[in-house]
């Protein structure tokens, strides 16, 4: 299960952040997918978290967003990650024509639980 965290410039449309908001769960579960979490399409409540913020005053960014994925490590996306992050990247140029922007992909070792 991804956690996905999108922080924007101001200046950024909020058609924009909306068209993210609707993309990223299949961009980002299409850039994850592995032997030992499959993507069938169906996503369900839970598979993709996004968290939206704002810069703040006090925040520094050269972009016009910047989008942090983390999702559990594995060898299988560990091996191709910089391919994983280069084609979300590609995925979410061409579903919003931002041009300014950057994805961080981290595989941390982790554990989830979710209840039903």
């Amino acid at each position: 299960m991804p956690l996905v965290d999108v922080t924007y410039s101001p200046s950024v449309p909020e058609a924009v952040l909306r068209e993210l908001g609707v993309v990223l769960p299949h961009l980002v579960s299409l850039a994850v997918e592995c032997p030992e979490e499959p993507y069938d399409g169906d996503l369900q409540p839970g598979d993709v978290e996004i968290r939206f913020r704002a810069l703040g005053p006090l925040d520094r960014s050269g972009l016009d967003v910047v989008i942090e994925v983390r999702s559990k490590w594995f060898a299988s996306r560990a091996a191709d990650r910089q391919e994983r992050v280069d084609a979300l990247h590609e995925g979410v140029h061409a579903a919003t024509g931002l041009e300014e922007f950057g994805v961080y992909l981290s595989l941390p070792v982790a554990a989830w639980s979710q209840g039903d």
